[in-house]
């Protein structure tokens, strides 16, 4: 980062292509900080005027991370802009890898709860099996997790899948229910009698030294296998132990085994099998909604469901799927006491994939396992139905979770822009979510389009999106118009993308008919309209004669601030092709110009035009005399 950009008048306390101007300029700690940052992996925490932790982040190079974000504050999201103009302060903590910064990074979140933070947690404490750490382990459910070496498994979002689980181990198993200090010295002085549960043959009487230790800790590893999902290992293992009872002609043990493994068998059956090349895999995916989201995870274990966990997140508005997702599975890692898969199925590859890999490489490591965990991004067949299944789970989840925050008044409030605008347009429902879509060529060259995307009455820029005209040759808007829309709702944007509550369209009846048919013709039933420039006039399908809104009205300039930003995208991106194509044909062309001479004469002379104009001296201090005579010549020929 060079010393300009973090002086008091840099980006950060300057206006940008938006014309906004943050509320601050850096102070000179702050600045000071800013330019001797280490380069060591670590967390740091923002502050604000009142010294409070605003949002704590992690990195593995604090340097390039922390100043990433007072560069450029125009590309940043508007959560990101709030957040910077608020900074005052800055703390850092270094750690000696990124996954102990990771670790860091959540233990910190979890304690502060800093403002501008994803906020990520599960809805309610779900329970778990614990595996207790002590002279013959008991095996019951649980909500509390201490740290007191036993083994916790889950956590179990359905109670029923827990409750048929811990039958299944009482049936199959004989483990001890009751709460005995069982310990050697106090089995030795008989201070125990065996119960009810010896009688009915539910427990083979540890109590009173009738089954050793060691039998009984084999039992449990067979139980912690089950609760792992690891059916196979033992029934192999069980099927070893009966074919050798049978061999020493102890019949009575072998039928003892033969009933486990029918009982094992039973409860196989009872599992959802969800593929057959029994492979472990956590499947994750995440669903959206506004400023709220939901994660779910599918345990599989030998080709069946395990289980699955969801978690909620708020706060995550122009958030990248990336890095919900990345979230999602450092949480899950970070608490997780279930042993770990051998494939990571995602719809999207995280963001943060290294850290998480190595996370993933230190947890193995402490368990003493040697295997590559793989994260995969399934496209077609079976295993992107499995993400696809997760994902529609996530969906639902989400907006059960939606629904019950609208019930207790926690939703967020409709903008009165917005409900003005139902009023104004007589809508059947609220436009929240408003799609608007625009042309822009140049004497019919590169033609373009965009849809950008307002949710309550605010840019939502992760669902922006820019399309290259494929289909129609010249400055065709009507047809341009029915080629977008078409791709818009009828290709897998339609799939990708909510469906919106208002569509608008930047121009007249023109424009709004090419539209209309479109989407006539596709079936989507989602009002549309055209909103004129020259006059403001809103237009309807099949209605010769336009209405005019209020002009000082809350609804035509929420509609104005849609049309004008989707002008704005759709010019933006006209203006970046056309600058690549004359980059490309009016300097690359030239012999010994490069790409990379050609972006430095654009960048000290403006543009073609100019680069024409400047004299042989100036083009020598650009790229060098050499390469400054064939430009010169180059363009004094074309002149001759």
């Amino acid at each position: 980062m060079n010393q300009e950009s973090l002086e008091p008048n840099s980006a950060a306390g300057s206006p940008n292509e938006n014309g906004e101007t943050s509320e601050k300029k850096l102070s000179e700690a702050l600045q000071f900080k800013l330019k001797n940052l280490p380069t060591s992996p670590g967390v740091y925490q923002f502050k604000d005027k009142d010294e409070r932790v605003i949002y704590v982040g992690k990195a593995k190079n604090l340097r390039a991370r922390v100043q990433s974000y007072f560069r450029n504050l125009s590309e940043h999201s508007g959560k990101t802009r709030l957040l910077v103009r608020r900074i005052m302060d800055l703390e850092l903590i270094l750690t000696g890898t990124e996954v102990e910064a990771l670790i860091l990074e959540n233990n910190l979140i979890k304690q502060l709860k800093p403002r501008y933070n994803i906020n990520l947690k599960d809805d309610k404490s779900y329970p778990y099996i614990v595996v207790t750490n002590e002279p013959f382990p008991r095996v019951f459910p649980t909500r509390n997790v201490r740290r007191d070496g036993s083994k916790y498994y889950g956590p179990y979002t359905e109670t029923r899948q827990m409750r048929m689980l811990l039958d299944a181990i009482s049936e199959i198993f004989q483990v001890r229910s009751c709460s005995l200090n069982m310990t050697d010295e106090n089995i030795a002085a008989r201070k125990f009698k065996v119960c009810l549960d010896y009688h009915i043959k539910k427990c083979l009487g540890p109590c009173e030294a009738l089954q050793s230790r060691e039998d009984y800790d084999a039992m449990i590893d067979e139980v912690k296998k089950l609760l792992r999902g690891k059916t196979k290992d033992i029934v192999r293992s069980l099927e070893s132990r009966m074919k050798n009872y049978a061999k020493e002609l102890k019949f009575e043990y072998a039928a003892e085994i033969k009933r486990q493994l029918e009982a094992l068998e039973r409860y196989s059956a009872r599992q959802k099998v969800l593929t057959t090349d029994e492979i472990d895999r956590d499947i994750f995916a995440v669903a959206r909604e506004g400023d709220d989201a939901c994660g779910t995870v599918f345990k599989v274990r030998d080709g069946k469901l395990l289980g699955s966990q969801h978690f909620y997140f708020s706060n995550v508005e122009d958030e990248p799927m990336a890095n919900l997702v990345g979230r999602l599975l450092e949480k899950y890692y970070l608490e997780t006491t279930d042993i770990l898969p051998n494939e990571i199925f995602t719809a999207e590859q995280p963001s943060n994939q290294d850290a998480i890999e190595a996370l993933l490489q230190k947890r193995m490591s402490e368990i003493g396992e040697q295997k590559k965990v793989h994260f995969v991004i399934p496209q077609i067949g079976d295993k992107a139905k499995l993400v696809d299944m997760c994902a529609a789970n996530a969906k639902h989840l989400l907006s059960e979770y939606q629904l019950q925050k609208q019930k207790r008044g926690e939703a967020k409030a409709i903008p009165h822009a917005v409900r003005s605008l139902e009023r104004d347009l007589r809508l059947a429902k609220p436009p929240r979510r408003i799609e608007c879509f625009d042309n822009s060529n140049f004497q019919g060259t590169d033609p373009v389009a965009s849809m950008i995307c307002f949710v309550d009455g605010k840019p939502k820029k992760s669902d922006y999106r820019r399309f290259k005209i494929k289909t129609v040759e010249g400055a065709n808007d009507f047809a341009s118009m029915a080629e977008i829309i078409e791709r818009r709702y009828t290709g897998s944007l339609a799939e990708s993308l909510p469906m919106p509550d208002l569509i608008v369209v930047d121009g007249g009846k023109g424009q709004l008919s090419s539209a209309y048919a479109v989407l006539q013709k596709s079936g989507v039933g989602v009002p549309v309209i055209g909103l004129a420039k020259r006059l403001e006039e809103v237009f309807f399908p099949n209605e010769q004669l336009p209405h005019n809104l209020p002009k000082t009205s809350s609804s035509l300039k929420l509609l104005q601030q849609v049309r004008d930003e989707a002008h704005r995208f759709a010019i933006t991106f006209h203006r970046e092709l056309r600058s690549k194509r004359t980059l490309q044909t009016e300097l690359t062309e030239i012999e010994g110009i490069g790409k990379t001479k050609a972006e430095k004469l654009l960048k000290t002379f403006g543009s073609v035009a100019e680069v024409k104009k400047a004299s042989a001296e100036a083009l020598a201090e650009a790229v060098g005399k050499k390469a400054a005579e064939r430009i010169f010549a180059h363009f004094q020929g074309k002149a001759d």
